[in-house]
């Protein structure tokens, strides 16, 4: 409950802070603390790399400078699927990055990304924050030495970049397509062989044709990485993303050492962060998505049997990993109970709303 109570009341703390002018009291006498990021993203992405460098400056400015967090992009220090890792040695103190990068350590970091046909943005701060979910992590993230923090999110993905049109599920055989975390599990059921490459590195892979196609956020991150250049068909919905998260990970040895008031104001520059990123998504993919069909890229959506198909293998993969890992299934089932009640409420408000707005446009 103490948690809950933060979420919803730091922010309006931290702005009065901040409206005064000048740091607060804790601040004024408090250590001054140098940390390092990891971020798993290249500069290039002004957005999702962007929401680690919007905490860095909330801390900064909140704590008058005395705590100060240097964000380095992927591979500045650490490759962009090295930041576990580092955050556990203490080569950092913290990183910033997509859990479901990971879930080759242990299948339940996905969880706290996205996994195929799982929450949407929405859906998913009201499952941390009142379904028990952060309590699920935090228990979960102990063994590694990680204390985690929600830091972004991207809101509904686009299905990816394809070279050549995908009618039937028979065109996805041998398809090599770039696709993170889970879904290249789902997708391999279905044909695909799934590539995990870094974001500032799937350009030249998909140029020299080293995979097929390629999925990374949506219209405004893929229109800089260039991607409508090289492949023609730009497919949606991304059904294995539907509101994937970014967290802060913190080594807890470090996380110990901060003031309990620097702790609460990093938990609140990361809250902010989650919020501008999503915020600044929503603003930009809609220009991008229109400046990327002006110039030729074909919008195609993906077949109702791609769909069904994808949603059950999806459930095959639950299983297997459900049987062998009992992480996994907690959190799992968890996520999906509370997702019924969501899917409910949201078809009968959101969705009623949603469907009614699309059809007011030419009414005048």
């Amino acid at each position: 409950m103490e948690r809950r109570k933060f979420v919803t009341t730091a922010g309006a703390g931290m702005a009065g802070i901040l409206a005064a002018g000048a740091a607060p009291a804790f601040a004024q006498g408090g250590p001054e603390i140098k940390w390092r990021c990891a971020s798993s993203f290249p500069k290039s992405l002004d957005t999702i790399y962007g929401a680690a460098e919007v905490m860095a400056k909330r801390v900064a400015s909140s704590t008058g400078g005395k705590f100060q967090i240097q964000v380095f992009a992927g591979g500045e220090i650490v490759p962009a699927f090295g930041v576990v890792d580092a955050v556990q040695s203490g080569t950092v103190q913290c990183g910033h990055t997509a859990p479901y990068y990971f879930w080759g350590k242990e299948p339940t970091f996905a969880l706290d990304t996205a996994i195929p046909f799982s929450l949407n943005a929405r859906q998913t701060n009201a499952w941390q924050i009142f379904g028990g979910g952060n309590e699920l992590f935090a228990e979960f993230y102990k063994q590694y030495k990680l204390h985690r923090i929600p830091c972004g999110n991207t809101g509904a993905q686009m299905g990816g970049w394809f070279r050549k049109e995908i009618k039937t599920l028979n065109d996805l055989k041998g398809l090599k397509m770039r696709i993170g975390g889970m879904a290249g599990k789902v997708m391999e059921k279905l044909g695909v062989v799934p590539q995990l490459i870094p974001g500032g590195d799937i350009y030249p892979a998909l140029e020299k044709g080293t995979i097929d196609a390629a999925e990374w956020v949506g219209p405004y991150d893929d229109e800089k990485l260039g991607f409508n250049k090289i492949a023609k068909y730009y497919y949606y919905p991304g059904w294995w993303e539907g509101g994937p998260q970014l967290v802060t990970y913190i080594n807890t040895d470090e996380w110990a050492k901060l003031p309990k008031e620097y702790q609460s104001v990093l938990e609140a520059a990361c809250a902010e962060a989650n919020t501008y990123m999503l915020a600044k998504y929503d603003a930009q993919n809609p220009e991008a998505l229109k400046r990327l069909v002006a110039g030729g890229t074909q919008l195609r959506a993906f077949s109702r049997e791609m769909m069904v198909a994808s949603y059950k293998a999806s459930l095959q993969v639950y299983d297997e990993l459900g049987s062998k890992s009992a992480h996994f299934k907690k959190i799992y089932d968890s996520m999906v109970k509370f997702r019924t009640d969501q899917l409910l409420w949201f078809r009968v408000a959101e969705k009623g709303y949603d469907d009614f707005m699309h059809t007011i446009q030419n009414i005048k």
